[in-house]
């Protein structure tokens, strides 16, 4: 059984010091939510009594309602258009071992290095003469598309280190290719899976800029912008705002706790390629 040292003690301390550090936005962000408005206390004066009205304010002012909606749609419908176009675009690129595919996985991964500002100005145009401005399915395409390249990225490291038997005798029992993906690799990817779903989650829901752009002038919004709504040029309601991250918060915790299990799984499988 090892001794607790003072070595030990140091490192805890530290650890602990750390992790205060990373709270300290946290409790002003919970302390600025439950203020009242009228207050003008500093971010981490304590607020009491703590109150509810600027949640309430932040739901009905800002249609966090509908935006909630917006995003929770376009999150969705992006994550699973990236999981599936992902994993069965990794799957030859992990099982042909010819030259196309190496050459076709090192393009993907070009897509890591490229900023998403180059194509700016072509997606716009593209989008506006499809008439898809103003609309849920501009945000959707141009997220499948930006997301991609690491999911691909992912689920090909992790196929490299997986064994071939499984899926070999399902071939021998008479699956094709298709099928034996499908039913023998798929559910095998459930670890790398989890991390493409939470990564990728988190990444289109914080989403600011595109929501912005291709949704301006039109009914429809999502959080992130709804949020930004309550700053304006020359007043900020920041209790407003800090409450609306609190609303908005919620659902990407939920899933993350639900999925952090695979995350580290994931990871570990992925980084072995």
């Amino acid at each position: 059984m090892n001794r607790y040292t003072w070595r030990t003690g140091v490192r805890e301390t530290v650890l602990i010091a750390v992790a205060l550090v990373y709270l300290i936005p946290i409790a002003a962000l919970l302390n600025v939510a439950f203020r009242p408005a009228e207050s003008r206390a500093g971010a981490l004066a304590p607020s009491w009594p703590p109150t509810f009205d600027n949640f309430a304010q932040a739901w009905t002012q800002g249609a966090l309602g509908p935006a909630l909606v917006n995003s929770v749609i376009v999150s969705v419908a992006s994550v699973l258009g990236v999981t599936v176009i992902s994993a069965f675009a990794a799957y030859p690129l992990a099982r042909v071992g010819r030259r196309w595919s190496r050459f076709a996985f090192y393009g993907f991964l070009g897509g890591l290095l490229l900023p998403g500002q180059l194509a700016l100005l072509p997606l716009y145009t593209t989008m506006r003469d499809l008439g898809l401005l103003g609309g849920l399915p501009a945000l959707i395409l141009i997220n499948i598309g930006g997301q991609l390249p690491f999911s691909i990225f992912l689920y090909t490291t992790f196929l490299r280190e997986m064994p071939r038997d499984y899926e070999e005798a399902a071939l021998l029992d008479g699956c094709g290719p298709v099928r034996a993906f499908v039913s023998v690799v798929f559910p095998m990817l459930r670890a790398v899976t989890g991390t493409v779903v939470i990564l990728n989650s988190v990444s289109v829901w914080n989403e600011f800029f595109n929501p912005l752009l291709y949704l301006s002038g039109s009914g429809n919004t999502t959080a992130p912008v709804a949020i930004y709504n309550f700053v304006g040029q020359y007043v900020a309601q920041w209790p407003l705002v800090f409450a609306g991250l609190v609303i908005t918060t919620i659902p990407v915790l939920v899933l993350y706790f639900a999925l952090q299990k695979y995350i580290i799984k994931g990871f570990a499988g992925g980084l072995k390629g």
